[in-house]
């Protein structure tokens, strides 16, 4: 009865792994994008990467976004060798979940710079980086090490205004591994809107 029970309980549980965390490999993934292609992580190592979930409904992304901080952010770290991920693990139905034709219109209206929004619908890669909130940063290193994890800067509110003066975590840890040090702020509290995963 007791091994009945566990086998009930291992089939109608639903189980995430411990998410990676600073300092550990970055978990290999494949993800459709918005340009068509299968993105698959591994392919981008011997480069720095950055992923960015994102949520376009959230205020705390607009905040980003609206004011054209994001994009920004996106151009400098490609000028800088990175390359650049947004993820959308939002389930469908949920906020901010949008088809590909839906993502590739929202691109061009905001100008999005990054190389493609990857489609997570069921939340699989969201979970397995930990992502919590929107925007949610992490940034690997080319030797497929996570070596930030966190908000994009300091300024945890929705309002643009907050921008002047912010400081940029994920630009500041680029250009410190970049540089040979290390990322004097390895970890932040992510801040935003909750990722509208299917199952919670």
């Amino acid at each position: 009865m007791t091994v009945l029970i566990a086998l009930t309980l291992l089939t109608t549980t639903h189980y995430h792994a411990a998410p990676a965390r600073v300092g550990e490999p970055a978990p290999n993934f494949t993800l459709p994008g918005s340009d068509g292609k299968a993105h698959e992580l591994k392919s981008d190592l011997g480069h720095y990467v950055v992923l960015e979930w994102t949520n376009k409904d959230c205020p705390f992304v607009r905040k980003h976004y609206g004011s054209g901080n994001m994009q920004k952010t996106q151009a400098a770290a490609e000028s800088m060798g990175a390359v650049w991920y947004s993820i959308i693990s939002s389930a469908p139905g949920m906020q901010g979940y949008l088809t590909r034709d839906e993502v590739i219109a929202y691109r061009k209206e905001e100008g999005v710079k990054s190389v493609a929004t990857l489609l997570d619908p069921d939340g699989a890669v969201g979970h397995l980086y930990g992502a919590r909130s929107t925007p949610d940063i992490v940034i690997i290193d080319p030797k497929g090490t996570i070596i930030y994890s966190g908000a994009i800067d300091n300024r945890p509110t929705p309002d643009p205004d907050s921008l002047n003066g912010a400081t940029n975590y994920a630009l500041q840890a680029l250009k410190e591994a970049m540089a040979g040090k290390s990322v004097s702020v390895p970890i932040t509290r992510s801040y935003g809107c909750s990722v509208k995963y299917a199952d919670e």
